[in-house]
Formats: structure tokens, sequence, C-alpha cells
């Protein structure tokens, strides 16, 4: 797809609301997932080692096939993309219960990590595209309602937990209410198509060069976020003697404060712009690394987690915006981004286990603080993020009146 190719948005604000809650379901399905992993782990009898293996094969299986979408979009459009891998996504939380050993675990982890990886692609480009026509900041909440979606669907599944019901039986029926959801959400999306005379990308292809400097930025985000959010529990207890009870409702804090950042991120970036959105934030999360390091007390690491949290929020939808402006295919752009800032999420843990284990847990945030650095340095590198960076307005009309229409209200 490219900018050039669209018409106006004929329902701006049915567009906006579509996308968000297509996120939403998107995070609810992942939401979904994480609570039953101890029911699955008890099923199989997996070792600690043995469930790692398994929950890095959704990264792997992510990384193989986001390189695909680009072409799914190209040739379905944007709204049957959407709604097709989405659907895949939602069908495919069925199948983790299911599986009766742990290599049919890594197998179906796999098939699980590559729909959720086509999905999400597919709804950024989407979601860029509708930013773009609407001449405003949207990416953030966006992602905000995918961290917002994941919230209340792990609510639900602590509640099934609780009841002791059977995770086959829950995983089903949830999979079941999402898909239907999921089938007049996009239909609410607009039909944004490639022009006819473009020509289709490849089957597979590796990420535009122009994509990996925003990727970059997006991989010190995403080390943060990940190494935050498993290892902060950890982190709590061993190094800031806090009781158990502080140290498990860690993960959900900042869970928390990831979603309400990223919702009210979108009129940060409105009001400072992309560039010094990104400045702030790196700023942001590099005080909160050096909280963390200096912390000796919970009442130091905490709020040290949280401003991490706050800091790193936004980074990732800025990538994707920006990277939805490279090139004339927006989804090609996108994968790039999302390969190279997943793949942190996927070596975060590991690389912060392996220096704790040689060191400390103090020097291992140590890095995340110079990571969180490296944001307030490369802020730069998002420019295109602005709405306006491009000049993808197309109507000749102010990008706030692109549709014909006062957005101010969207």
């Amino acid at each position: 797809m490219t900018a050039t190719s669209l018409e106006p948005l004929s329902e701006p604000r049915r567009a906006r609301r579509s996308i968000a809650l297509v996120f939403g379901v998107h995070g609810a399905v992942g939401g979904t997932f994480v609570t039953r992993i101890p029911w699955i782990q008890d099923r199989l009898d997996l070792s600690p080692g043995q469930l790692g293996l398994a929950l890095v094969m959704p990264a792997i299986g992510s990384s193989l096939a986001m390189p695909l979408a680009g072409r799914v979009v190209h040739r379905y459009g944007g709204r049957a993309a959407v709604r097709g891998l989405l659907s895949l996504w939602c069908l495919a939380l069925t199948l983790p219960a299911l599986a009766p050993s742990l290599p049919a675990l890594c197998a179906v982890l796999l098939v699980y990590g590559a729909t959720a990886g086509t999905a999400d692609v597919a709804m950024n480009a989407q979601g860029v595209e509708i930013e773009q026509r609407l001449g405003r900041s949207v990416m953030s909440g966006l992602h905000g309602m995918w961290s917002a979606g994941g919230l209340v669907a792990s609510g639900f599944g602590i509640l099934a937990a609780h009841l002791a019901l059977d995770a086959r039986l829950q995983l089903a029926v949830t999979a079941l209410v999402l898909l239907a959801l999921a089938q007049p959400v996009c239909l609410g999306l607009p039909d944004l198509r490639s022009p006819e005379e473009s020509e289709a990308p490849p089957r597979f292809a590796l990420p535009p060069r122009s994509s990996l400097v925003i990727g970059l930025v997006g991989f010190c985000a995403v080390f943060g976020e990940g190494a935050s959010m498993d290892w902060s529990g950890v982190y709590l207890k061993d190094v800031t003697g806090a009781s158990a009870t502080v140290a498990a409702a860690s993960y959900t804090a900042f869970a928390f404060t990831m979603a309400v950042s990223r919702l009210a991120g979108d009129a940060v970036v409105r009001r400072l712009g992309a560039v010094r959105t990104s400045r702030l934030s790196g700023a942001v999360a590099t005080l909160g690394g050096v909280l963390v390091v200096a912390a000796d007390t919970p009442a130091l690491a905490v709020p040290g987690f949280a401003l991490i949290g706050i800091g790193v929020a936004v980074i990732v939808p800025l990538a994707f915006a920006a990277a939805g402006r490279i090139g004339s295919n927006p989804s090609q752009a996108i994968a790039g981004v999302a390969t190279v800032t997943y793949t942190s999420g996927l070596i975060a843990p590991a690389v912060i286990g392996a220096l704790a284990q040689a060191t400390s847990l103090t020097v291992s945030f140590g890095l995340v603080t110079l990571l969180a650095l490296a944001l307030l340095l490369s802020a730069g590198a998002l420019r295109r993020a602005e709405p306006n960076s491009a000049g993808e307005n197309v109507t000749g009309l102010p990008p706030e009146n692109a549709s014909g229409k006062n957005l101010s209200t969207i």
C-alpha cells in the first residue's frame, strides 16, 4: 500500500475505532495464553528449561513469518489481510493446550507465533495508513489498546485458573469468542489497497536497510521492556529484599504503566512531535534505569521500573509509524522493524540472566540503562513518525480535514 493510492477515509471515526478494537483483540489473545502457561507446564510435566525452550518458539515463528505479511497485504488488501490473519491468530490460541508432548508444543508454538507476527504486521500497516489519512498521531493509542486487551484478557485467564477450569476448554471458548468479535470489527476497516500498477513484493524479502536504524531504536526499547517484565520481580526480591507479594505484583504494575502511557502517548506526540517525545522518553527511561541500579529498597526500585515502563512505552508505536513511511510498501518496512524489535524481546531475558550469572542483576540493569540512554541519543531516527513528515496528504486539504470532515474530535 502507498498513501498516494488511497481515497479519503469516508468514515474516519469508524476507521479509528475499528483498528483500535483490532489491536485490542490481538492483545487479548496473547494475554489469555500467558495466564495458562502454568497449566500447560503442569500437564506436560515440563522443567523450567524445557518450558523456556518452548516459549522461545513463538518469537522464532514470528520472526520467520513477518516478512511474508507484505505479500499478503499487497495481494488481498489491508482489510481482508487483517481479517484473515487476525482470525488465524485467534484460532491458534486453541493449539498450545492440546499439545501432547514437548516437541508438539514447540511445533504448535511456532505456528502460534507465525500467525501472531503476520497479523501484527498487517494491523500495524493498516494503523499507519489510517494515521496518515487522519493527519494526527494515533499509533501509541493503538498499542495502548493492545496492552489493555492483554490486561483484560489476563484477568479472565487468572479467574479461570483460580476456578481450576481445564485450559483446553477455556482457550477454545475464548478463541471462538475473540474470533466472532474480530469479524464485525474488521469489517469496519477501510479497504486500503496498493495501486494496480505497483509491483508485488517478493514472497520473502529481507527488510529494507532504511528500516534497520529505526528497528535498532525499537530494539533498545523492547530490550528494556522485556528485561523489566521478566526480571523486575526477581530484582525486587533478590536485590532489594521485597516481599513475595510485592515481587509478584511487579509484572502487573509494569504492564499497567505501559498501557496507560501508550493510551496517553498520542496526546504527547501531537504536542511535542515524534522526535522530542522520543528524547523525553529516553530521558525518563534512563532516569528509571539509574534508580533501579541505585536501589537498595523496593521504595526506590518500584518507581524506577515504572519510569522505565513510561519511557519505553511509545517508542515501538513511533518506530512502526516511522517505518510505515518508508518506500512504496509500508508492510515490508514494518515487518523489518518488527523483526528487529521482537528479536530484542527474544534475547533480552537471556542476556540479562547470563550477565547476572557472570556479575550481578545490578550490572545487568546497568546495560538496560545504557540502552535507554541510546534512545535519548537516537531519537532523530524516528523523525518520519511525524504525521506529515513525508507529505502524505493527498486530498489537497489540511491534514486535520483531509477527509473533508472535522477530525479534531476523533
